[in-house]
């Protein structure tokens, strides 16, 4: 891409018809607005676009096309590639388009492209109603619903991308197209874990399910003690019921009622179990992990959204993340996952997760290009430091942990787990048919790959 200066010309007359803001460097505003989830990210956009209606998206994809600028789509800012920005481009901003309207007759939502988990959950959680949204309530809907969507839910309700309904987005050529299973049915299709690259999602309709009670499960154990809890966890969620979620992890311990007082501050194991129905049926549940006697617990029932938030990411940290899937998780692949966990940055915000699949996401019976769906677990390394000396150490963590894990990996990916980490690892997320059906895709909505900031899908041409 060219690194055009700004046409100041061009940008007043963009600004005649521009309802939303435009910023440029050294405007008020212009810092905040540029700053990401990931603190390792530092890039100065020539001009931050913030939208306000599609029109506005439109007419800055236009803008950065005429400028010949890199383009970057911005929703919640959470990516740890940090790929909704660029240096001396144009970042699309969506966060203004966040409103969520609600029908609760036919159990659905229209939301806004810029969206947090908690502009969704705020809206849906009134009519006690849910989806499967992110695990933080910070987590812009967009980027993880185009992803696929993992989240404490989906073993009940399937995927983000599994109760997308339609969709409404601009395309590279400022064209506005809504698409669902019979409209542009191949896009449709292409948004279920394709990412951004098909255009700028400025809406979306999801399917919601009704949710009368939610019941949240922390069990907290001493270090020594993860070996045995997480076996225990394992052999639960093996068979569990689809109600049943959640996740295990090792994290340094917060100072909280449920964590006796001598462990906050320090490295800690946790399980997280999610039961989208009554407190006993789920302390029933449960039963084979409490009787581990856990050095401390708490297990309540609670509103969606308040679990979306218990365990939010801070932000201003550096950020290293990666993942693979298990096709199986025997003894021996457990001793590795908490052997590695001392290794892990402490005290800091770092989480080491594993997460169960099965479920509803196993069984969808759509087939979107999203192989890594049947693998019954997914771990995790996420890290968060403040030492930029640390950087070193934080991601030779996560990258051992992945290799030591390797005779169990099933060998794809879930993208929004990873940063850039190679046009194998797209390979992998996707498979090699549905990758090439995604750049054919891509060649028809996108041929001259503008949107190229995200987990890449060149153009059919460009392979």
């Amino acid at each position: 891409m060219s690194s055009r200066t700004l046409d100041g010309t061009a940008l007043e007359s963009l600004r005649t018809t521009f309802t939303g803001t435009l910023l440029t460097p050294g405007e008020p505003g212009y810092e905040d607005s540029r700053t990401l989830f990931n603190a390792m990210i530092d890039r100065r956009p020539a001009l931050i676009a913030q939208c306000r209606t599609e029109d506005d998206v439109a007419a800055a994809i236009g803008f950065g096309r005429q400028m010949d600028w890199e383009i970057a789509v911005r929703g919640g800012g959470h990516g740890v590639a940090g790929t909704c920005t660029t240096q001396g481009g144009l970042m699309v901003d969506l966060r203004h388009l966040n409103t969520v309207s609600v029908d609760p007759a036919t159990r659905t939502a229209r939301v806004g492209g810029g969206a947090t988990m908690a502009d969704l959950d705020a809206a849906t959680q009134p009519h006690r109603l849910a989806t499967t949204g992110g695990r933080v309530s910070t987590t812009g809907v967009g980027g993880f619903l185009l992803g696929g969507g993992s989240g404490w839910l989906d073993r009940t309700y399937g995927l983000a991308c599994d109760n997308l309904l339609g969709a409404d987005l601009i395309t590279a050529d400022g064209s506005k197209i809504h698409t669902d299973a019979a409209d542009e049915p191949d896009l449709f299709w292409a948004l279920h874990g394709g990412g951004g690259n098909f255009g700028a999602v400025t809406s979306f309709t999801l399917q919601l399910h009704p949710l009368a009670a939610l019941t949240a499960a922390l069990l907290v154990w001493r270090p020594q003690d993860g070996p045995e809890a997480v076996r225990a966890y394992r052999d639960l969620l093996t068979d569990a019921p689809r109600e049943v979620g959640g996740g295990f992890l090792y994290f340094t311990a917060p100072d909280e009622p449920y964590v006796p007082g001598d462990l906050a501050g320090s490295l800690a194991c946790l399980a997280l179990v999610t039961y989208t129905g009554p407190e006993q049926e789920a302390r029933e549940v449960i039963e084979p992990l409490t009787r581990l006697h856990p050095a401390g617990q708490m297990i309540t029932e609670m509103p969606y959204a308040q679990l979306q938030s218990m365990l939010d990411d801070p932000p201003g940290y550096r950020n290293y993340w990666s993942a693979e899937h298990l096709h199986a998780l025997p003894d021996e692949a457990v001793d590795v996952f908490c052997d590695n966990a001392s290794e892990m940055i402490v005290p800091s915000p770092s989480q080491h997760v594993l997460f169960p699949q099965g479920g509803a996401v196993r069984d969808d019976p759509h087939h979107y290009p999203i192989p890594w769906r049947h693998a019954p677990w997914t771990v995790h390394p996420f890290g968060l430091w403040s030492d930029p000396a640390d950087d070193d150490r934080a991601i030779h963590w996560a990258r051992t942990l992945l290799t030591e894990l390797h005779p169990w990996t099933s060998g794809s990916v879930y993208l929004n787990f990873i940063g850039q980490e190679g046009h194998d690892r797209l390979l992998a997320a996707y498979g090699p048919h549905n990758y090439q059906r995604l750049t054919e895709i891509k060649a028809r909505y996108d041929p001259d790959n503008t949107f190229h900031l995200n987990h890449n899908i060149p153009p059919a041409s460009h392979n």
